[in-house]
């Protein structure tokens, strides 16, 4: 009498292919970050970092109430420390946010906005692993992640003038200050136009 193949082998051969079809994407491009993810790629990235954030962390509220004092200061940390890669509005449409693989998400779409406060907590002080997202957890700044929280949460409705706020807080690389001690400097100097008092 011949034995029937057991349920072991089947999620044993299941496995070894889901494996092997994971491999095939990931190579895909060979190791460019160049190449852009792919929708499952996305897709199974997204359902990881969900498995690996814990339980608690994710139930945790924000301990912090919002207020317009919050968001500026949210704003303004998000401007200094965030904005080279996800951008002033949270799109990731930077150019560092757009080469890092997988690419900086844009926080306003219902992938991030949907996350809970635990969980946006969570990634800013622990990072996630194999991608551009660092861990700011080692500040001891605990409160300012919450603040960064509530931000995240106000970036659909960003206003021009908070953008236009958030450009002149961003760093600026040595040829941009030059630029600008220049711009500074010509201004200084330059006359004053004549506002035709002078006739009479």
């Amino acid at each position: 009498m011949q034995r029937s193949p057991r349920p072991a082998s089947f999620i044993l051969i299941g496995a070894i292919g889901a494996v092997l079809a994971l491999g095939a994407v990931a190579l895909r491009g060979g190791i460019s970050a160049q190449v852009e993810p792919s929708k499952a790629e996305a897709w199974v990235a997204r359902r990881l970092r969900g498995a690996a954030i814990p339980g608690e962390a994710r139930r945790v509220a924000n301990p912090i109430p919002v207020s317009a004092d919050i968001l500026a200061r949210g704003r303004h940390h998000f401007a200094d420390h965030c904005a080279s890669c996800h951008g002033n509005d949270g799109s990731g449409g930077t150019k560092l946010g757009r080469s890092l693989y997988p690419r900086a998400p844009d926080m306003r779409l219902p992938v991030t906005q949907e996350l809970t406060d635990g969980e946006l907590f969570y990634i800013i002080e622990n990072g996630v692993k194999l991608t551009g997202m660092p861990a700011w957890g080692e500040s001891g700044e605990a409160r300012e992640s919450w603040e960064l929280v509530h931000f995240i949460r106000h970036l659909p409705q960003l206003t021009p003038a908070e953008k236009l706020e958030m450009a002149r807080l961003n760093p600026r690389g040595p040829e941009e200050w030059m630029e600008l001690q220049e711009e500074d400097r010509f201004l200084r100097d330059a006359p004053v136009p004549d506002q035709g008092q002078g006739h009479r």
